[in-house]
Formats: C-alpha cells, structure tokens, sequence
C-alpha cells in the first residue's frame, strides 16, 4: 500500500511537472500585419473610402483586440469580436469618411489586445480635392 502510494505520488509529480513545462513554452499572442500603414491617394470631398489591413496570429494563444481608438468621428473601425486563433488571419476594416476633411490628411487607429506587441497603429492618409460644384 505504501508503495503504491508513494507511486501514485511521483507519477503525479513527474506529469505536473511536464505539463507546466510546455505551458511555458506557449508563446503569447502576436498581431502580424502585412502592412501597417495605407495610402488611399487622390479623393474627392465627400467620398467614403475603406481599407483592409490583413493581420495573421503568430503566437500560440487565442488573439484577442478589445479596443480600437481612432482621431476623429470621421474614422471607423470594424475588427473581430471574437478571438484569432493560432496561425489564423484576420482583418481590421476601416472606414474614412471624407465629407468634413479638405487637404492632406493622415489619422490613425490604436488597436489594443492581449498581444505581446500591443497597442498597434495603424495609419492611412489621402489628399482630399475639394468637392466639385
């Protein structure tokens, strides 16, 4: 009986002990993006236009973004609600509206997540022509 055990007892030490060592390993989430940053050119006042930057979770744990800030009203984002997991891509879509903004214009969006590399920014501009008459 005792040594039973005491068999029951390093067997369960040896398998805990294997176990958190591969949790060790398990590398955090990270947000991969093909590009970081968009040029949509020349566009006319009033346009909306939309980008989508392509991402990819390089880590081992499920991606998770919980927050995309952006520098005006005139900027909206849409990203996955639910988490990315290991080696799946994904995509961050974002809208600009044009119809207060004249000029050179350039904005980002700060995403933030549960990846090692978080927040990221993301930033697109464009050369707004004044709307024709």
């Amino acid at each position: 009986m005792k040594t039973t055990k005491r068999y029951l007892l390093i067997t369960s030490g040896v398998l805990f002990s294997i176990l958190a060592t591969a949790f060790t390993f398990l590398l955090p989430p990270e947000m991969k993006f093909e590009e970081l940053k968009h040029n949509f050119g020349f566009i006319r006042q009033g346009e909306i236009v939309s980008h989508e930057f392509t991402f990819t979770n390089n880590g081992d744990e499920p991606l998770l973004i919980t927050n995309a800030e952006v520098q005006c009203v005139c900027t909206t984002v849409d990203f996955p609600k639910q988490p990315v997991m290991k080696g799946q891509k994904a995509v961050v879509k974002i809208t600009f509206d044009t119809k207060s903004a004249i000029d050179r214009q350039e904005r980002t969006v700060t995403l933030t997540s549960n990846a090692k590399n978080s927040p990221t920014v993301l930033t697109f501009k464009a050369v707004v022509l004044k709307k024709k008459e």
